[in-house]
């Protein structure tokens, strides 16, 4: 049986703004000072709204949904403030993250709520009232106002956490969701705003009171067929009878060790040593089922609930902790301690079979001359260094240009097998990014110019051979829109000439003397030969 547990912030923008406060407060008061009446406002149909309000405000009657206006009037010395969602929702993201120190499975509940499948983690704090227990003190430590519940569905330990005091938090056995709902409120079973209106009006204001109504007969009492199928699909779900989809923020790891601190951890040294602690730990359990891992990420969770993690990504499937340890070795400075860390996590993804067998001393004892498993290291920290996508390599493409006849891609851990390449003409040791346009001074019509002018300097041709013939690739033209005026794509004669220097050079006509196409033909360097 799943169980899912769900932790509520009943006062989040104001903690969250609290919490902001008490970070970036400079100084420190002379005595204790009483907190001054407080609300959070944001726009509304009916002008400005109160949408959370302190214990100072609410002492005085003013709770959300009342008027700003109304609430200046009942109190004139309010302070208000317009809310920030955005920063709300921002924080509430980073805090699941920490959260995931307890289980791999988080994910937002509204915009005050987190929801977290503990399937199978109990076992890991000494079980499930241990982990609720252990949970609940680490957020009060944090600064967090929480209310927690676990049950066997998200609907049921939504509605208890939201629904029971500030007692001792439920934990509700699978099985028994009706028990445990009945006496809920109707408002904690995550219905429209509507539907609950409805319901007070028919006198329905507890969960339990559902259970023996018709299902026919409650869908009479409503307007619309799909608010009463809202009610039945909301209670059904809570109950188990219905399936809930849950998505997590992300997916869970396909392994992962965790390293608790019995002391908060630092320094860096520290740090250092729990990662490779926790390395050597996942590349032997990798080990065991024959696996390796293209990406590993390295958190820290502190004891203030942040969290700090960095990762790397191997272009082939690794396991061997020193080829880790050296990819992390280049980022593991962006982990911040703060005032301490108390778990530090790594996992692994992206996992796939390794051939078991030992590596050659060389190429050349293996039989080849290129060692895929060394070019595979060498990019790996050449990528851990300079970034994802630094490392390239240059393929050939089936163009006729030569200038375009090869592409660059990012190395994916696999070099591509190169085919037996075509006969061609020779081609020159570099080519130059794109053809640079030459002056030319004397020109044959079917043959190679005599002297040329190429970046400012005159070249007299003393000897020459080609023409090696070059077709267009007529199917990459586009016509040109109405209006406008195209370039037909034109034939390309590629002598190689040398000048009076011993520079040879390898240079292109594009087009031919009477070819109909408008213009006359130009001259281009393309290359240079040793």
């Amino acid at each position: 049986m799943k169980r899912y547990l769900s932790v509520w912030f009943p006062d989040w923008p104001l903690d969250r703004l609290r919490r902001l406060r008490r970070q970036t407060k400079t100084g420190s008061a002379s005595g204790p000072v009483k907190p001054r009446a407080f609300v959070l406002h944001e726009k509304s149909a009916h002008g400005l709204s109160v949408v959370a309000a302190n214990a100072s405000a609410r002492a005085v009657g003013i709770e959300p949904g009342l008027r700003l206006t109304d609430a200046k009037a009942t109190l004139p010395d309010l302070l208000s403030e317009e809310i920030d969602r955005a920063a709300d929702l921002k924080a509430l993201t980073a805090l699941a993250a920490w959260m995931v120190r307890f289980s791999p499975l988080v994910a937002l509940d509204g915009e005050d709520g987190l929801m977290m499948e503990t399937t199978g983690c109990d076992h890991l704090f000494g079980g499930e009232a241990a982990l609720v227990a252990g949970m609940s003190r680490r957020l009060v430590q944090a600064g967090h106002g929480h209310r927690i519940a676990m049950a066997g569905t998200p609907g049921a330990a939504h509605a208890l956490a939201r629904g029971t005091g500030l007692g001792e938090p439920p934990v509700l056995p699978s099985g028994r969701e009706a028990e445990g709902l009945a006496h809920l409120p109707m408002a904690t079973l995550r219905l429209s705003p509507e539907a609950l209106t409805l319901l007070r009006r028919f006198g329905l204001t507890r969960i339990g009171q559902l259970y023996e109504i018709d299902r026919k007969a409650l869908s009479r009492r409503f307007r619309s067929r799909q608010a009463a199928d809202a009610v039945c699909l909301r209670l059904d779900q809570a109950l188990g009878r219905r399936a809930e989809p849950f998505a997590p923020l992300r997916p869970p790891p396909e392994h992962v060790e965790c390293l608790p601190c019995p002391e908060p951890l630092t320094s860096s040294e520290g740090i250092g040593d729990g990662l490779q602690q926790l390395t050597e730990r996942l590349c032997s359990a990798l080990a065991v089922q024959g696996l390796g891992a293209q990406g590993f990420m390295f958190s820290a969770f502190r004891s203030d609930g942040a969290a700090s993690a960095v990762t790397v990504n191997a272009a082939r499937p690794v396991r061997t902790p020193d080829h880790v340890l050296r990819l992390f070795r280049e980022k593991i400075s962006r982990i911040d301690a703060g005032f301490g860390i108390d778990l530090l996590m790594l996992e692994a993804s992206r996992t796939g079979p390794m051939a078991p067998g030992s590596r050659p001393l060389s190429g050349d004892l293996a039989g080849t001359g290129f060692d895929a498993e060394a070019v595979s290291g060498l990019a790996d920290r050449i990528t851990a260094r300079l970034g994802e996508g630094s490392v390239i390599l240059t393929v050939r493409d089936a163009r006729h240009p030569p200038d375009k006849a090869e592409r660059q891609v990012a190395y994916a851990g696999q070099v591509p097998e190169v085919e037996a390449a075509p006969i061609l003409g020779p081609r020159p040791v570099r080519m130059l990014n794109r053809p640079e346009q030459v002056s030319v001074m004397a020109q044959v019509p079917d043959g190679p110019p005599l002297q040329f002018v190429w970046r400012r300097r005159l070249r007299k041709v003393v000897r020459a051979d080609g023409p090696e013939r070059i077709a267009p690739e007529w199917w990459t033209y586009l016509p040109p829109a109405p209006g406008e005026r195209g370039r037909l794509p034109r034939t390309r004669d590629y002598y190689r000439i040398e000048d009076s220097d011993g520079r040879r050079y390898w240079v292109f006509r594009e087009g031919l003397y009477g070819d109909d196409r408008g213009m006359d033909p130009e001259w281009f360097v393309q290359g240079l030969f040793a």
